[in-house]
């Protein structure tokens, strides 16, 4: 009922090769399916760290944190002197304008 139909396209010589014709489900009959072993997953090992290489590793994680550290402050630091400099523009034109309106 709901088996799609496909025609058959003639190849460019003219020749038309059929399509074979599915077996009904009918027809089929259930196996039981092949019992195959579980495959075991390959144990890992452990990475051993030896003092040294425990020393280097939490030298680089310092380093890093402090890289880290130092680009934030330098961020910071740059939006305050960028603040700091807006306050002092606005300070200055504010007595500019005062001055004009007095007529000065």
């Amino acid at each position: 009922m709901l088996q799609p139909h496909v025609p058959v396209n003639p190849l460019p010589t003219g020749h038309i090769i059929p399509l074979p014709k599915p077996t009904p489900i009918a027809d089929v009959e259930p196996t039981a399916p092949a019992s195959s072993p579980v495959p075991v997953a390959p144990t890992r090992t452990a990475i051993q760290l030896t003092p040294g290489s425990a020393l280097a590793l939490a030298a680089g994680g310092g380093a890093v944190v402090l890289v880290v550290g130092a680009v934030l402050v330098s961020m910071l630091l740059a939006v305050a002197i960028t603040g700091a400099s807006i306050a002092v523009v606005a300070v200055v034109l504010r007595l500019l304008v005062r001055d004009m309106q007095k007529g000065r």
